[in-house]
């Protein structure tokens, strides 16, 4: 049997700080090691307790998720943004400062699980359609930060998996639209991730809709 994820909860909330706790403590392969009150608390137990995960809220004093979200980018750490509101501009820096993704903070207790597994095992939380939604609007909003050139060094098979990222397919959804073996489409998420210097899916997206690859609405 593998050892429980480890986890840390950030949010200045006491009540919400435990309820999360009390939450993820039901399931086995869960345990809480720590929390934390603010950003700049839980970048501290982050580094010392080395989670494999930390549920991190988006506002929070002395120091926001976003910046503890980007000061704990180098450690591996894995992040999973909490927010209220589900069309949160601060979500979508979030997400380019490197967390796996988000949930509202009324989730039921299934997806909350479901979402800690997504994310600690380094897949990009994009099913719920708020999740695209936001990343679609806010890059919208933004100039392209991303110089095409960027994307010049993919091959066209390698640009087409990252358009299919950033449509929110799956791996084994991927595997069947372009006819190959799952196994093949590791391979160039892997390469597409190493090419563009990016950390996990969930940056993709985000690089692809900066660069103008996807258009927010389009196909």
């Amino acid at each position: 049997m593998s050892a429980p994820l480890r986890l840390v909860i950030a949010d200045d909330h006491e009540l919400v700080r435990a309820g999360y706790a009390g939450l993820l403590a039901t399931q086995a392969d869960f345990e809480v090691v720590g929390t934390a009150k603010d950003g700049a608390e839980a970048v501290r137990v982050c580094r010392e307790l080395a989670p494999d995960l930390v549920l991190m809220d988006v506002r929070m004093p002395v120091m926001d998720g976003i910046e503890a979200t980007a000061r704990l980018s180098d450690t591996g750490i894995r992040v999973l943004m909490l927010t209220t509101f589900d069309l949160d501009e601060h979500v979508y820096d979030a997400l380019g400062a490197g967390a796996g993704g988000f949930l509202l903070k009324d989730v039921t207790a299934e997806k909350l699980f479901d979402a800690v597994r997504v994310v600690a095992a380094g897949e990009a939380l994009l099913a719920p359609t708020v999740t695209r939604r936001l990343i679609a609007e806010f890059a919208r909003l933004r100039p392209q930060s991303r110089p095409a050139a960027d994307l010049a060094a993919l091959t066209p098979r390698e640009t087409q998996v990252l358009r299919l990222i950033a449509e929110g397919l799956s791996n084994p959804e991927i595997a069947a639209r372009l006819h190959v073996s799952e196994e093949t489409v590791k391979t160039h998420v892997s390469r597409v991730l190493a090419k563009l210097g990016l950390r996990d899916r969930t940056q993709a997206v985000v690089a692809a809709y900066e660069s103008g690859l996807v258009i927010p609405g389009g196909r």
